[in-house]
This record gives structure tokens, C-alpha cells and sequence, in this order.
């Protein structure tokens, strides 16, 4: 087992792709046992075989964040086939609809936050009970760097984020001491599949570049490595806090 390791059993939603599945693999690469959670069945099982063929351990639980039943059955199929939950990486999320708040959708509004915000809460309500059984734990939610600033066209999108950094403070003050540590992550502009659904291109992606001081877009990589850390022992007295990965975006 590798220095590093992370020895438990993590849970990860938005897990088939992009940033959960880069940290889904490094996980499982350092001796965790991986809950493999996403709405895409064919690539969610992808994973958890990828992950199995490397001689890792993983399931796969299809789950809707939206919804808070399939929340809870998530955790519930997490403990059956593990036995605890040490980690979670609430992830999932998607880009939704692109208009100014004159012209936004409420459909598209309810639909980002229940899928960017409220999941958020589901997830954590859930997990945080379990941990609590276990007498501890650490979370860690993906939020953006748009869960600090604004970004025109994207109200319904900014204001889920920005509430799931409050959501990860809130509850960091509640359960510190019952040794569960929550803290969120703000990536910048990603070379993930969630630009292509956003309407984007190559050419659009480039456009991306120069907002980053750093020169480039972040990679999945990148930022599984920030979760992996903050799960880990290393980040023992960190709960509470909001971490850019964004090549500079937020210093600008």
C-alpha cells in the first residue's frame, strides 16, 4: 500500500466522468475502496471495472443527487458493501441553462439548484449520520470559483455554488467536534466533458484560456489531487475552508 494511502471507503458522485472520475482513480490507486455514483449507468460501470481491472475495489449505485431517497440509499449501499464511509466527494453536478436573470428559466433555475445545491445537502445530511456512528469523517464538496464571484449568464449556477460554500461552513462549525472535517473546493475552468455540455467548443475553450493567469485550463487530475489531500491526514486541522484550484482565476 502506497505512503499516501487513504485505507477506508469513499464516496463519489459525478464519478463517470471528468473531474470524479480522475479522483475516483486516484483514490482507488492509493488502497481506498470506491463507492462509484453517477446518473450514467454505462459509464459510471465503466469506472468501477476500470478501477477493478487495477486491482482496486469498487461498486457502482446509479444515483439521481437530485433526488434525497436515492441520497440516502447511496450511503446505505456504500456501508452494505464496505462496511463504513471515511470519505465523500460530492461532485456531481451539471452547467444548466445559460441566460440573464431577466430571462431565465424557473425550470431552469429549480433544475440547477436542486442539482447543484440541494443534492449537496441530501448527500450530506445522509452522510454526515453515518459518520457520526463512526465517530468521524471527511467531506469535501466541489464548489467553483464561481462560488466567489459572479459570472454574467450564469445566475442560477453562481448562486448554487456560492450556497454550497455557506452549506460546507455551516456544517464544518456544526460537526468539528465529532471529528468529521467538511471543506469545498472552487475549481476554475476545467478540460472536462461538462464545457462540451455547456455549449462550448474548441474554439470557446480557448477563449477560456486567457482568464486563467496561469496560461492553460486546469485538469481532472489537478483537482482529484486537492480532494485527495483534503481527505487525508495531512489536512487534519483543515474543516471549514473554501479551496480555489484555479490557476489563478480568483487573484485577479
Amino acid at each position: 500500500m502506497k505512503k499516501d494511502s487513504a485505507v477506508g471507503t469513499v464516496i463519489i458522485t459525478g464519478a463517470a466522468s471528468g473531474i470524479g472520475e480522475a479522483t475516483a482513480l486516484l483514490f482507488a490507486s492509493n488502497g481506498t475502496n470506491v463507492i462509484v455514483s453517477d446518473i450514467d449507468e454505462g459509464k459510471g460501470n465503466a469506472i468501477t471495472e476500470k478501477i477493478k481491472s487495477s486491482g482496486g475495489n469498487a461498486i457502482f449505485v446509479k444515483t439521481d443527487v437530485s433526488d434525497p431517497a436515492q441520497c440516502k440509499s447511496l450511503v446505505e449501499a456504500g456501508v452494505q458493501a464496505f462496511g463504513s464511509i471515511e470519505y465523500c466527494f460530492n461532485n456531481a453536478g451539471i452547467s444548466g441553462e445559460s441566460n440573464p436573470v431577466g430571462d431565465m428559466s424557473i425550470e431552469g433555475w429549480n433544475k440547477m439548484i436542486a442539482t447543484n445545491l440541494s443534492s449537496v445537502f441530501y448527500c450530506m445530511k445522509y452522510q454526515i449520520q453515518q459518520m457520526m456512528k463512526q465517530g468521524g469523517g471527511a467531506i469535501v464538496n466541489n464548489s467553483s470559483i464561481l462560488g466567489s464571484v459572479g459570472f454574467a449568464n450564469a445566475s442560477a449556477y453562481v448562486a448554487a455554488k456560492h450556497g454550497v460554500v455557506g452549506l460546507t461552513q455551516a456544517a464544518a462549525i456544526e460537526y468539528s467536534r465529532s471529528g468529521i472535517r467538511i471543506n469545498a473546493i472552487g475549481p476554475g475552468f476545467i478540460n472536462t466533458p461538462l464545457l462540451g455540455k455547456a455549449g462550448m467548443d474548441d474554439s470557446a475553450k480557448k477563449g477560456l484560456v486567457p482568464l486563467h493567469p496561469i496560461g492553460r485550463l486546469g485538469e481532472s487530475k489537478e483537482v482529484a489531487e486537492l480532494v485527495f489531500w483534503l481527505c487525508s491526514n495531512k489536512a487534519s486541522f483543515i474543516t471549514g475552508s473554501y479551496y480555489p484550484v484555479d490557476g489563478g482565476y480568483l487573484a485577479q
